[in-house]
């Protein structure tokens, strides 16, 4: 498929004639046309709105909430130590965060570990991960878990007081 060339069209404006060809200052009309359609597809990624577009929606908050594994501990050093658990969904607004309380007395857990997550409303499941930086090395803490929506109100579970030993 070859492109029409010497196509010509002319029109009078008062007192010459003007020439319209299918090249303006060396460049083809449809080379012209190619670079103005990229310039427009260019210039609607810088303004579309993608973050507006990724937001979940608040789902029905689960009737409860129950601990189905763990907690336990993934690894336990003085400078990381992380805590898995994993519950039934939740439910609720999609951010939600991981709460550990622990301490050295296990009648005292003042001190609060949480990380964030984001809820997949399409698992049944959802599993959570704290990190714990700043242990004292060859400690025992003592720690239990809960969980809870990004606006502070709990998802009503809380796990019994466990313990782990810092190496």
């Amino acid at each position: 498929m070859g492109v029409a060339r010497g196509l010509h069209a002319y029109f009078v404006v008062l007192p010459r004639k003007y020439e319209f060809s299918d090249s303006v200052g060396g460049l083809s009309v449809n080379r012209l046309l190619l670079k103005l359609a990229m310039s427009m597809v260019v210039a609607s990624l810088f303004y579309s709105m993608p973050a507006a577009a990724q937001v979940a929606p608040t789902t029905k908050k689960a009737a409860s909430v129950k601990i189905t594994q763990g907690p336990e501990i993934e690894q336990a050093n003085s400078y990381l130590t992380i805590v898995r658990w994993t519950t039934n969904n939740p439910g609720g607004s999609p951010e939600h965060y991981g709460v550990v309380h622990y301490g050295t007395n296990p009648k005292d857990l003042s001190q609060t570990a949480k990380s964030p997550i984001r809820l997949n409303f399409s698992h049944s499941e959802t599993v959570f991960r704290v990190r714990i930086q700043g242990l004292q090395a060859g400690t025992t803490y003592y720690y239990k878990v809960d969980s809870m929506e990004a606006n502070g109100k709990g998802d009503g579970v809380t796990s019994e007081v466990k313990s782990f030993k810092t190496k």
